[in-house]
């Protein structure tokens, strides 16, 4: 019986098992012919144009302003950069930039920089979106297909989320067949209505005859500089490429802080140019070093710096002016060659073990030589860690608030500048996580070695500090500014996952603020921009960010130094709620110089710095719409708008925290909007609407969202445009503003108050969408011919409204 039974359940089982493996096989099979079965794309019949198409003239100035504006910098999809021609010649790939878990390290595909040829990139596995196997009078190159699709289905519907999903990376037709055949409204431009069918015929004529890019005699003119650029450049070359000691390090040290600006020079303020180091000097053809960061090792026995000319289109995320002239070169050779420095002279190599420690490596140059050069170009140095290197950064940003104000030390009150012992007493603790390089192990990423030697710093620093200004510091430790030129007083907007930084006192009194001095600002920089890699592995992203939260409480603290003593642990404690016995920070245990009438120690101090500590000139205020002094109360909502001081008004009732609209409003991809208000017979104004989103720390990582209060939320109205990314358009008529004000104030989820969102909304699926694009985009450049480019639309409202 026991024989029997067991037989007959094996006999079972088998069956089973045979059953369930002829299912699987079937299923398999289906799937097999569920893909084979997808419709091929058809190439696209295609007129032949009677003259050449030309890229330059015809060809570009349609990819700026409907393809550029999403293809550019790392965030392009699939990294299909089309901001130069050699973007458009190299293609795409499948290969993320963006991998928030990648254990080791990815190769870099920097364009222009990692390989020079199209077949290069071939090589590396990029695919190109402009060849075509179809016979003559057809298409069906992956550029065209995308573009046929959408002027066969141009309605946007649902939501598009360009920088999350694999949209467009198909390496070939039958790729992109199946994805077009799940996803059949995301031709391209993508969520956005479809081009002109001009717009449309252009490229398919030029990609009909081959996408044909500039020739080489074109190629040769776009790059080579004007004559009077030309003057410049050989100028300043000659001062970067001089052999002695004092030349030699000073170069190094200016290079390695200007490597991502867009340099410029003032005989020719339209030309913009990068300093690259060359394996060959001028006038021989430049062979760039593709060394990952400025201060690695250039692997050859002489390198030069060179100007490279920037003949790309200039999107606005990635442009950062700086400006050069003979009182630049003057004021290098006043800092740098003519004071005598801490020794003798001599030449650090790139052979060492410390080139991620700027301070042992420049230990020679004085550090007020090198403090001054950072305060002359404040901005810049704040912009390239606000901005720059990585074109998106949710992780790397939430180590910020969403507002804040940032002033920095006086020189003369700066102790590592008048005491440089003490500086070089703290190499092992100003050592960053840099300087591992960017394959960090991931046993290391949480270790806390590097914060404790930052904690150990600050400790260090505070006791210093204590000894030498036994009755604290006055007004006079805060950088009022030397010139007209200086930027005293920097704010700092975060729109999630980019950031902006606008000279002076933009929006109310921000939650936090920070003093920076000569070593905070040089760890910042090279934490963030000089020895990050956006390739680098999560251990070295992880360990970069971990640290940026001790440099935070740094500026925070020494910001809360110059406040009564009996205030400053209870406003850090207010920075930091849910995690005020987790972050150490080294408060003074002094009492400040300042004297204060005790009311609002915080709003004091920076009305005594806006009002009559900053020199005239630098045109320091308070911002007209947002600002509310001490005794200054929320104003209420006109009843009629005649005039732009009545909208004035209008907007600074509605900067109180927690407004209904805010509340509802609250996600990641809505913190940026540009209002055009329409006025008639008067220029047209335009209003950034900045959502700051209240957090009650930042100081962890990782569920930002349980940390969010959107009852403290609160907007900011500034005149002009802040940021590079716009999440939304408004367009409101003046007559209209009482309406959109009522909006703002009492916004609900009815449908009488969905309608007037969408009254004056622009929703990426609206017809005239492009329309309202071209007229913000033109004001913009209009108002900032120099520092203004092409804005980002891979970040604006990811659904269509309806």
């Amino acid at each position: 019986m026991t024989k029997i039974f067991i037989s007959s359940n094996t006999s079972i089982s088998k069956n089973f098992f045979l059953v369930a493996f002829e299912l699987i096989v079937i299923a398999f099979l289906v799937l097999i012919f569920s893909a084979c079965s997808t419709e091929p794309l058809q190439p696209v019949a295609v007129q032949i144009a009677s003259k050449k198409i030309n890229y330059l003239k015809e060809v570009k100035p349609i990819l700026e302003k409907r393809c550029v504006v999403c293809h550019s910098c790392y965030n392009a999809p699939c990294q299909l950069k089309m901001d130069a021609y050699e973007g458009i010649s190299r293609g795409s790939s499948k290969a993320r930039i963006y991998l928030g878990n990648r254990l080791g390290v990815q190769e870099p595909s920097r364009l222009l920089i990692d390989a020079q040829t199209t077949q290069e990139w071939r090589d590396r596995g990029f695919t190109s979106v402009t060849d075509s196997n179809a016979t003559l009078g057809t298409n069906d190159s992956i550029m065209l297909q995308l573009l046929h699709h959408k002027m066969l289905h141009p309605e946007s519907i649902g939501e598009y989320h360009s920088e999350s999903n694999d949209v467009t990376c198909a390496k070939d037709t039958q790729e992109l067949a199946k994805f077009l055949e799940k996803n059949p409204t995301q031709g391209m431009p993508f969520g956005f209505p479809a081009l002109q069918e001009s717009e449309y015929k252009t490229l398919q004529q030029w990609l009909a005859q081959g996408a044909p890019l500039p020739n080489a005699a074109e190629d040769a003119k776009l790059k080579a500089p004007s004559l009077n650029a030309a003057k410049e450049i050989a100028k300043f070359e000659a001062f970067f490429n001089q052999k002695d000691a004092k030349h030699i390090m000073s170069a190094r040290y200016i290079y390695e802080h200007l490597y991502l600006a867009h340099l410029s020079f003032a005989s020719v303020p339209n030309e913009f140019y990068e300093l690259v180091r060359s394996k060959t000097p001028s006038p021989q053809p430049l062979e760039i070093i593709p060394s990952l960061r400025p201060y690695d090792d250039p692997m050859v026995a002489d390198f030069y710096y060179r100007f490279r000319k920037i003949d790309g289109t200039i999107v606005h995320k990635t442009h950062m002016v700086y400006d050069l002239d003979d009182a630049k070169l003057q004021r290098y050779e006043a800092l740098f060659i003519t004071p005598t420095w801490q020794t003798q002279p001599f030449v650090v190599g790139y052979k060492t073990a410390y080139n991620a420690e700027p301070f042992r490596v420049f230990e020679q140059i004085p550090p007020s030589a090198r403090y001054g050069f950072l305060l002359d170009n404040a901005e810049y140095v704040v912009r390239t860690f606000i901005r720059g290197p990585v074109c998106k950064g949710q992780i790397a940003l939430n180590v910020i608030n969403d507002h804040f104000w940032v002033a920095f030390m006086d020189p003369k009150y700066d102790l590592s500048l008048s005491n440089p012992a003490f500086l070089t007493s703290q190499y092992e603790n100003l050592k960053m996580p840099i300087e591992a390089g960017s394959d960090m192990k991931l046993i290391h990423t949480f270790s806390d070695i590097y914060n404790e030697k930052a904690i150990a710093f600050d400790e260090a620093r505070r006791e210093a500090y204590d000894t030498a200004y036994k009755n604290g510091l006055g007004i006079d430790a805060i950088w009022k500014g030397e010139d007209a030129s200086s930027t005293p007083l920097l704010t700092i907007y975060r729109h999630f996952d980019s950031a902006s930084v606008h000279i002076g006192a933009l929006g109310n009194l921000p939650k936090t603020q920070w003093v920076i001095d000569y070593p905070l600002l040089e760890r910042i920089y090279y934490s963030l921009v000089a020895g990050f890699d956006i390739y680098g592995n999560v251990g070295h992203q992880v360990s970069i960010r971990r640290y940026m939260s001790r440099l935070r409480v740094a500026g925070e603290t020494q910001f809360l130094n110059f406040l009564p003593k009996e205030d400053r642990e209870e406003l850090f404690s207010s920075w930091y709620i849910g995690a005020e016995d987790e972050v150490k920070h080294a408060l003074s245990k002094n009492e400040t110089a300042i004297e204060y009438r005790r009311k609002n120690s915080k709003r004091e101090f920076v009305e005594k710095l806006v009002n009559s500590h900053f020199l005239k000139e630098t045109s320091i205020a308070f911002d007209k719409y947002n600002y509310l002094r001490e005794d200054e109360r929320t104003p209420k909502l006109p009843k009629v708008f005649r005039s732009k001081h009545d909208y004035g008004l209008g907007f600074k009732s509605l900067i109180k925290a927690g407004t209904p609209f805010i509340r509802l409003v609250n996600g990641n991809n809505s913190n940026l909007a540009y209002l055009r208000i329409k006025i008639p017979e008067e220029e047209d104004v335009v209003i950034s609407v900045i959502m700051n989103r209240w957090h009650d720390n930042v100081s962890f990582m990782f569920d930002e969202s349980s940390r969010l209060d959107p009852s403290k939320d609160d907007l900011d109205f500034v005149e002009g445009f802040v940021g590079s990314y716009p999440n939304f358009f408004l367009v409101v008529e003046l007559s209209d503003l009482p309406d959109f004000f009522d909006m703002i104030q009492n916004y609900d989820e009815s449908e009488e108050y969905l309608a007037k969102f969408l009254k004056y909304g622009i929703s990426r699926g609206d017809a005239d969408f492009w329309e309202h694009y071209d007229w913000f985009q033109k004001r913009f450049l209009e108002q900032n011919p120099h520092e203004g480019g092409l804005f980002d639309l891979n970040r604006y409202y990811y659904r269509v409204l309806r």
